[in-house]
């Protein structure tokens, strides 16, 4: 079908009955806040957070190069450092937070993040994974997911970062397009003043940073670092170019069903992978939805998690936040639960197809009162060329009871969606690439993943991506064993052989110790190794590592990067490396364990 452009260019002053989509664009930036002031249980939760969490800057940046000050001014947010904590330790910590909630005591700010440092978790095997840890008994084993990477660090972000333009600005900051100086990566840095930050707008930046450190999925914003000084907090995000989604709907010339079913898949992966971690977005809507790049065929990325908070499947929530035309009705009853994310995908799905939303009116409250009602109708001249199919899917998203109401999961094995995406045979490359992973050292997998996940470009990552959606068959943003067996049977091996290699891929890539293979894992094992280890790519590596520019990798270096480490673990990495001056790592021991293909 032609999508009916003229309703979403038209400016004039006309009841939205009548179809005028600029209100959309107009109002769509808007968060609904019915209720001003933040109820009891999402204030205990919040504090709950905070006392567990170092502050973090957050920009809720669309990181497009359309960025508005609307969006810059909405988007704070937190992120979790764990520690041990005594009694005692919590107690202080405890009075000090309450402490800075009360006179927004920026000094306070800075004891509090440099009081809660992060750990890294270790564990001990009985099983060695080199010969020559053999000798010394167990070999330790740390977790490390790509969140151990995202900590707060100090110093003049200058030093890593040229900075570009603008690419927004507002009362909180900036939202700047940035160069990483070693490698060239192009990313987007949100600029917050300590000075500007209040009560609430803390509370959420808490929150917020704890929830999108540790989201690690193809479709949703990926943060890279987080930095301070004495007057700011700074967000190293990813840059994504290809403006939001209602700004790509508006140029195109066709829009089909079958290009709406692949956005909204897309956007539905990523609210799955968030519930199945009980996370709940509660603010989806167009202009939180933003493409990778230009290309025609660009993935989509869910942005700004400000809104978002960890939710109790036995505990409703009641807060009144969300966006007009696209907040569901329980919400603005004051209880609800995660299948306010699905009804919000259904009105996105309605206004990609037909140009304007189901639920309209001359003011917001209009608005609000007919989406309470939740009755709406395909009007036939906007949609007598779409199927039955999406018809349906539609009214099982915008059901008012959310207990009828599809989840996430049912939702994306909908028959409409399965129709309008054809099976794939999966890229034996990718498997074969997969069983020929080495990085049995501890060193290499750490720098491996941070490799990964702190130095590849988005178009290297695409193609494995896709192969990992192959892979993901009931869509949780993860690889189970069972699923990893189903791809790697395509190889045409016996059953138990199969069983037995995927039993040590698993334990070879599995570096956060879940049990599952996450996204970055994937793309750790899945991507061609000499490409990977490009002798510019190992250069600038020890680069980044090399914090001081000695030309080696001392224990401090590493912490740098990686957070604290046990004395117990720098000595493995050193035993690993070989290493021949004193409590160092130098630039060919270095190269010698990332090169090395056996142990």
């Amino acid at each position: 079908m032609r999508l009916p452009i003229h309703l979403i260019n038209q400016k004039t002053d006309v009841d939205f009955n009548k179809q005028q989509v600029y209100i959309i664009i107009q109002m769509g930036s808007h968060c609904c806040k019915i209720d001003h002031f933040i109820r009891q249980d999402e204030l205990d939760l919040d504090l709950d957070e905070i006392s567990n969490f170092t502050p973090q800057p957050l920009s809720k940046a669309s990181i497009s190069q359309k960025g508005t000050k609307k969006r810059i001014e909405n988007s704070v947010s937190p992120c979790s450092l764990e520690r041990s904590k005594t009694h005692k330790e919590i107690a202080n910590q405890q009075e000090v937070l309450n402490t800075e909630i009360e006179h927004r005591h920026n000094l306070e700010v800075l004891q509090e993040m440099q009081q809660l440092s992060k750990t890294i978790v270790v564990e001990t095997t009985q099983q060695s994974r080199m010969n020559s840890l053999s000798q010394i008994g167990t070999a330790t084993r740390i977790k490390l997911g790509q969140d151990i990477f995202i900590h707060l660090k100090e110093g003049s972000i200058n030093s890593h970062y040229k900075f570009d333009k603008v690419l927004g600005q507002g009362g909180f900051g900036k939202v700047w397009k940035v160069t990483h100086k070693i490698t060239n990566l192009v990313r987007a840095i949100k600029q917050i003043k300590k000075s500007s930050i209040l009560k609430e707008e803390k509370q959420r930046m808490f929150s917020e940073m704890n929830i999108l450190k540790n989201l690690d999925h193809p479709n949703i914003l990926k943060l890279f670092e987080l930095y301070q000084d004495t007057n700011n907090y700074y967000l190293v995000t990813e840059y994504l170019s290809g403006g939001e989604l209602l700004e790509r709907i508006k140029i195109m010339t066709c829009f089909t069903e079958n290009v709406a079913a692949n956005y909204i898949r897309q956007i539905l992966l990523a609210t799955l992978y968030c519930h199945e971690k009980n996370i709940v977005h509660r603010d989806l809507k167009p202009e939180n939805v933003i493409f990778v790049n230009q290309d025609p065929n660009s993935q989509l990325k869910v942005i700004d998690f400000g809104t978002s908070r960890k939710f109790d499947k036995n505990k409703s929530m009641s807060k009144d936040i969300g966006t007009p035309f696209y907040v569901a009705p329980e919400v603005l009853n004051h209880q609800y639960d995660e299948k306010c994310d699905l009804w919000s995908c259904g009105i996105i799905l309605y206004v990609l197809l037909c140009g304007y939303p189901p639920f309209t009116g001359r003011t917001v409250h209009q608005v609000l009162e007919r989406v309470k009602q939740g009755v709406f109708v395909f009007e036939s001249r906007d949609w007598e060329d779409i199927s039955k199919e999406a018809k349906l899917f539609i009214q099982k998203l915008l059901r008012v009871d959310p207990k009828r109401r599809l989840s996430a999961k049912e939702a994306l094995d909908d028959p409409w969606l399965v129709k309008h995406n054809p099976a794939t045979q999966l890229n034996l490359r990718v498997l074969e690439n997969i069983r020929q992973f080495q990085a049995q050292t501890l060193l290499k997998q750490a720098l491996m993943s941070y490799m990964i996940t702190q130095m590849s470009n988005q178009k290297e990552i695409q193609e494995i991506q896709n192969e990992f959606t192959k892979l993901d068959l009931n869509h949780d943003g993860i690889l189970s064993k069972e699923e990893f067996m189903k791809g790697y049977s395509q190889l045409k091996f016996d059953s138990k052989l199969v069983e037995d290699e995927v039993e040590r891929i698993i334990d070879l890539i599995d570096v956060n110790r879940s049990g599952m293979i996450d996204f970055s894992e994937f793309c750790m094992a899945a991507m061609n190794q000499e490409k990977l280890f490009s002798v510019q790519r190992i250069e600038q590596a020890f680069k980044i590592f090399d914090q001081n520019g000695d030309g080696f990798i001392s224990k401090q270096d590493l912490e740098a990067i990686m957070g604290h480490l046990e004395d117990e673990v720098w000595e493995q990495i050193l035993l690993e490396c070989n290493a021949d001056q004193e409590g160092q790592i130098s630039y060919l021991e270095f190269i010698t364990v990332l090169q090395q293909k056996t142990l």
